[in-house]
């Protein structure tokens, strides 16, 4: 389909007249417009424009938009078939595949793709978003994505050993487990040997699932194969390691972040993936609610003062934190970070890696970004008394600081501060603003049902009366696409402590964390359990979900 079908389907939808339209058919470049991209126009109404199309071409419109389409349907065209014919599978059945387009010109590729699927078709017109939303979740085949996979090595000439000591059985066994990796968005591999058994498990959605038990003969050469990738010595086993694999999967960049560390029946080795295109960096889109997020923004664009991310490992800190400085990011500021270690590369952002071994720690590197005329700086953790005091003077003379701290909740992360030894005067003198986050499983869309949850229940874990009558809670049953866990993806959620006047005369007085608690809900705060719960009630995450990644508020 080309502009003018455009024009026309357009016109006779009434979206807009068709004289408006004849300054964009008058472009030189007639196919420059495509379905996407007519999206951008606000008088374009995708709905109307399919349903237009559907009846010029006597095809059935199915917006798709809420379809629950099986995994193992959509499989049955491999990601560069799905390109090529602009079509997805989203049914089989014994007569005919249907497959949804949002182009009818596809269907001149009929043969090809009954002869592909080895099964009679049938095409149905679907909206472009609705298309759009199915054709993220295809993927492509581990088997294609190990064609591609390609080893970026690190500026280094040390080889440890040649890889003609590794078999090609290793070598494919290890590059299928880094695609399938890549393929399930795990967040670590872990692989650990044992007296009688070898496994590699997943790290998917903050849990861990076993996805493979290899022979017990595999694991020495595995491990060795992976320690060449990663440029570790191999000869090496009573010490534990950290290297760093870089690859090119289907022709995206991914680093795996490796430690290795001796056990009792050989070398575990863990990978973390690092996958840049997986960074969120838009703070709108991270879960914040307005108002918290507005708080934030508020807490970081001060000329100066000191803003703390705080959650368990693995919780989204890092995120949150990439996503503050690339707002902050501009030609007229200076941001310097020391890290440990640095996960992700920020353009035009000074980062530094921490190295104990050579005396570069975050005090040694905070000391030093001093020096070097910052306007933002950037600390990994702040771990002790020394980081904190030279954190809290680089914020009370100009400075914006962020970092992190372990705590449980953003109250005991003041606390925190006063426990390290930091004065209270300080404390309130420098601190802007206190994050605190989770992430909780989302439910999975494609097998979400109804949870019968009473009135009681929904009261006891935090839901006032009012809104437990009303409020409608869901859970994932477990399917194919989840791998039977009922969830699929995170969500997060915050607690966002803003250092009002009523919380920092309590610092002063040296008050407890429950005592800040109290205040700062007072003060508009929403805890993490009444996040969790505001997400409950979109129907984002469960009820279990929510509870478990949250503590309960006694206020």
């Amino acid at each position: 389909m080309f502009r003018k079908e455009f024009a026309e389907v357009i016109g006779k939808t009434g979206m807009v007249p068709l004289k408006d339209l004849r300054p964009l058919m008058l472009e030189k470049d007639p196919s420059s417009i495509s379905e996407f991209g007519l999206l951008k126009f606000d008088f374009f109404d995708d709905i109307k424009f399919a349903k237009q199309v559907a009846e010029n071409y006597e095809l059935t419109f199915i917006d798709l938009s809420k379809a629950k389409v099986q995994e193992k349907v959509i499989k049955l065209l491999k990601k560069a078939q799905v390109l090529k014919y602009r079509c997805i599978p989203i049914q089989k059945t014994a007569k005919a595949v249907s497959l949804a387009c949002y182009d009818p010109s596809v269907i001149e590729f009929r043969a090809e793709i009954q002869t592909a699927l080895q099964h009679p078709v049938e095409f149905i017109l679907t909206n472009i978003k609705s298309w759009q939303k199915i054709f993220d979740r295809v993927e492509e085949s581990i088997d294609d994505l190990l064609e591609t996979i390609r080893e970026v090595r690190a500026d280094s000439n040390d080889e440890n050993v040649a890889e003609e000591d590794i078999g090609d059985d290793v070598i494919h066994y290890v590059n299928r487990i880094l695609a399938e990796a890549f393929v399930k968005k795990c967040s670590d591999i872990h692989v650990e040997p044992y007296e009688k058994k070898f496994r590699i498990r997943f790290r998917i959605d903050g849990t861990l699932q076993e996805v493979a038990s290899p022979p017990k003969s595999l694991a020495l050469p595995l491990i060795s194969r992976l320690k060449i990738l990663s440029q570790l010595d191999i000869s090496e086993k009573r010490k534990p390691q950290d290297g760093r694999i870089k690859l090119m999967i289907g022709g995206q960049p991914i680093d795996y972040r490796v430690s290795s560390l001796p056990t009792l029946f050989g070398e575990k080795v863990v990978l973390r993936l690092l996958d840049s295109s997986n960074l969120e960096l838009d703070m709108t889109k991270l879960g914040f609610e307005q108002k918290q997020l507005n708080v934030f923004l508020n807490g970081i664009h001060q000329p100066y003062g000191m803003c703390l991310v705080t959650g368990p490992t693995g919780s989204g800190k890092t995120t949150t934190l990439y996503s503050a400085l690339a707002e902050l990011n501009t030609i007229g500021t200076n941001i310097s970070t020391v890290e440990d270690p640095v996960e992700f590369n920020l353009e035009g952002i000074n980062q530094v890696n921490m190295k104990r071994e050579v005396g570069l720690t975050f005090a040694a590197a905070l000391k030093s970004f001093l020096r070097q005329d910052p306007d933002i700086i950037m600390v990994g953790e702040i771990r002790d008394l020394e980081v904190g005091e030279i954190a809290v003077e680089a914020a009370l003379t100009g400075h914006m600081v962020l970092s992190t701290l372990h705590t449980n909740d953003a109250p005991s992360t003041v606390t925190r501060l006063l426990n390290m030894g930091i004065e209270p005067f300080l404390v309130t003198g420098a601190l802007n603003v206190v994050v605190a986050q989770r992430l909780c499983r989302k439910i999975c869309e494609s097998c979400k049902v109804v949870h019968e949850a009473s009135v009681e229940e929904l009261v006891s874990v935090g839901f006032a009366p009012s809104s437990a009558q009303k409020v409608k809670v869901y859970k994932g049953e477990g399917c194919d696409v989840c791998n039977g866990t009922g969830y699929k993806g995170r969500v997060a959620i915050y607690e966002v402590l803003e250092m009002t006047v009523g919380i920092k005369d309590l610092v002063l007085r040296h008050a407890s964390s429950d005592e800040i608690k109290r205040q700062a809900i007072k003060d508009g705060m929403k805890t993490l359990r009444m996040c969790a719960l505001t997400k409950v009630a979109l129907g984002q995450t469960s009820l279990a979900e929510a509870v478990r990644n949250s503590s309960s508020d006694k206020f």
